[in-house]
C-alpha cells in the first residue's frame, strides 16, 4: 500500500486529509533523523503490555509503511539506552504514531517505559526503518502467525487494510500464553466485524483464569493450522514473535510444503532480557560473518570522511565502518549491528565498501549509493554523507 491508497479513507480528528495535504504535510522522518516524541496517551493491552501514543514535537503528520519500526533511546539510571519497537499503529492514522511494549523481566528499556513514560513525557527517536512490510509482496490472500507482542507489526498492517477498506482475505493466528495474554483481542474482534475477510484464530498454551475459554490451547501445530486453513500453502506469510516460535513455525510450514520465497519473518530478540528488539530475518539461510576480502587488505588502513560536519577518522581494514566511528566518537543510529534492520543506513558519497548484509536494505537503495555501516568494511578511503 502506498500514500495514494492511504489518502483514500485518511480522516483523524474530524479533518479529512486530501491528497494535497498529504503529499505537502505528511513528514519524510529520515531514520537517521533524530526528534522528540510527546507522550499523548498510555494504554494497557494486557497485565504486562501497554501501548504509548506519541505526536511528534512539531506536530506533523508521519510518513511509513505498515510492519516498519522505531529506534527509540532514553537515559535510564544515567546510561543512554537505544531500543527497536515496531509501530503498531497504521499509516492511516500518521499524526499519532504508537509502540506497545511487553514489560520484559530485566529488560532495561521496557520496565522504564512502563515505569516512566505518562501523558506528556518526551521520548527521543530515529524515524521508520524496516523492509518487514506487506508492500514488498502483494497478494490476493495472507497468512500473519504472531506470538506474544509479535502482534504488533502485524496488528498494524491489519489497521491499515480495515481502515482503507481493502476486505483483504487475511487469516490472522496468534499464539498467546493465555487468553488474558492476547494483545489486542477485543480490537481484533471488532475488526473483524468490519471486514468478514478477516478470519482471526488463537491459541493458548493454558487456559489460565478463563475457564469458559473455548478456544485451541497447547501450540499451533501442523494438523491444527490446515484444519482452519486448507489453502495456507497459497497464502503470502507474514510471521513475528520470539525466536523459538519462529523457528517452530518456520520448520512448520516448510514441513507442510509452503513455498520459502512466499514467507516473510521478523523476531523478536529478548534472550538477553532487553526490550524487544524487531529483526528481520531474510528466506535464504543467515550469510556467513564477514570477513575482508583479499583488496581489503592489501591496505592496512583507510580514511574516512564525514561530508556534513568536515571530520575525519582513521580505521582498519578489518573493522566495520559503524565500529570505527562509534570508537572515534560519532554517534550513528544503530541497533541489530547484523545488518539487518537497517537503521545506520548511510549514503557512501566516495570509495568502496565490502558489504555483508542480512536483508537490511534494499537492491534499489544499493545503487543510490546507501550502504549499512554495521556490515560494511572499507577497500578504500571514504566519504559518509554524514
Amino acid at each position: 500500500m502506498n500514500s495514494t491508497q492511504m489518502v483514500s479513507a485518511f480522516q483523524t480528528a474530524d479533518r479529512l486529509v486530501d491528497a494535497k495535504t498529504w503529499e505537502t504535510g505528511a513528514r519524510l522522518w529520515s531514520s537517521s533523523e533524530e526528534q522528540v516524541l510527546n507522550c499523548c496517551r498510555v494504554t494497557r493491552e494486557t497485565h504486562d503490555v501497554n501501548s504509548f501514543e506519541f505526536q511528534t514535537g512539531d506536530g506533523l503528520p508521519v510518513r511509513f509503511e505498515p510492519g516498519q519500526f522505531l529506534t527509540v533511546s532514553a537515559v535510564v539510571n544515567g546510561q543512554a539506552v537505544q531500543r527497536c519497537y515496531t509501530l503498531s499503529s497504521p499509516p492511516t492514522r500518521p499524526y499519532l504514531i504508537s509502540i506497545t511494549v511487553k514489560r520484559v523481566p530485566g529488560g532495561v528499556m521496557s520496565n522504564w517505559l512502563h515505569d516512566n513514560m505518562r501523558p506528556g513525557g518526551q521520548l527521543r527517536a530515529f524515524g521508520p526503518s524496516g523492509v518487514f512490510t506487506p508492500t514488498v509482496a502483494s497478494a490476493p490472500k495472507s497468512l500473519y502467525l504472531s506470538a506474544g507482542s509479535g502482534v504488533t507489526p502485524l496488528m498494524s498492517m491489519t489497521r491499515a487494510s480495515i481502515d482503507l477498506g481493502l476486505d483483504r482475505d487475511i487469516a490472522f493466528v496468534h499464539s498467546a500464553r493465555t487468553p488474558a495474554d492476547i494483545v489486542f483481542r477485543e480490537e481484533l474482534h471488532r475488526l473483524a466485524t468490519l471486514s468478514p475477510r478477516l478470519r482471526l484464530f488463537f491459541v493458548c498454551e493454558g487456559i489460565g483464569e478463563e475457564q469458559d475459554w473455548t478456544g485451541a490451547t497447547g501450540r499451533l501445530s501442523l494438523p491444527q493450522l490446515a484444519q482452519w486453513l486448507p489453502d495456507f500453502k497459497e497464502r503470502e506469510v507474514f510471521t513475528c514473535g520470539p525466536a523459538g516460535y519462529m523457528s517452530a513455525v518456520r520448520h512448520m510450514l516448510r514441513e507442510g510444503g509452503h513455498d520459502p520465497v512466499r514467507y516473510h519473518q521478523e523476531s523478536f530478540d529478548i534472550s538477553e532480557g532487553a526490550a524487544s528488539a524487531p529483526v528481520f530475518e531474510p528466506v535464504s539461510e543467515p550469510a556467513p560473518e564477514s570477513v575482508p576480502s583479499e583488496s581489503s587488505v592489501e591496505q592496512d588502513t583507510f580514511t574516512v570522511r564525514l561530508s556534513r560536519s568536515s571530520r575525519s577518522f582513521t580505521m582498519h581494514a578489518s573493522e566495520t565502518v559503524l565500529a570505527a566511528a562509534k570508537k572515534n566518537g560519532v554517534m550513528i543510529p544503530s541497533s541489530c549491528s547484523q545488518g539487518l534492520c537497517g537503521t545506520c543506513k548511510t549514503k557512501l558519497l566516495d570509495g568502496t565498501v565490502d558489504m555483508k548484509h542480512n536483508g537490511g536494505i534494499r537492491e534499489r537503495e544499493i545503487q543510490k549509493g546507501f550502504r549499512l555501516l554495521c556490515c560494511s568494511r572499507p577497500t578504500s578511503d571514504l566519504v559518509l554523507e554524514l
